[in-house]
């Protein structure tokens, strides 16, 4: 698992940084925040038994279509839209049709609030949602999805990562 998700790590940096709009390493939806989203997405996947090439792909795709750090409601769509064309390109070779689709459908949703939904979609929600201490908030159990992300403890070191690293800018 790790040098295959590595590999998808450096993919992904790869086409995502020439293309990024944002600030790379600053900002709210740049650099810092895809690797956190990958920390925490590489333990809910075990937690959830989830294939982690499908949460190592949404940590470094789902904001990777943002045009600005503030409200912009179709960001998710694009990243799909965007997911969907590096798998044409054969760049994302590492996830089956099924994942492709999942992956797509938790960029799509990803900032709409849902609970509900399979394993992987959730574990991929999480883990943007445990980093939302990056902009001054706290993830509310209730709003996560799965009872891993939902422990008292996961929680403050998510929230304690994100704002360590956001002090740090």
């Amino acid at each position: 698992m790790t040098d295959r998700c590595t590999r998808i790590v450096h993919k992904a940096l790869a086409v995502v940084r020439p293309q990024f709009r944002l600030h790379l390493a600053g900002g709210t939806h740049g650099l810092p925040h895809w690797s956190r989203v990958w920390f925490h997405g590489r333990a809910l996947a075990a937690a959830a038994d989830v294939d982690p090439a499908l949460l190592a792909w949404f940590a470094f795709l789902h904001d990777s279509q943002r045009r600005n750090d503030g409200h912009d409601p179709p960001h998710g769509r694009r990243a799909a839209d965007f997911a969907v064309q590096l798998r044409r390109d054969g760049v994302v070779t590492e996830l089956a049709p099924p994942s492709i689709e999942r992956l797509c459908e938790a960029m799509r949703l990803h900032s709409d609030g849902h609970t509900e939904a399979d394993p992987a979609l959730q574990a991929c929600w999480d883990a943007d949602r445990l980093d939302l201490g990056r902009v001054g908030s706290q993830p509310h159990p209730a709003r996560l999805c799965t009872p891993h992300a939902r422990r008292r403890p996961v929680i403050r070191a998510a929230v304690r990562m994100s704002e360590g690293l956001a002090r740090r800018r």
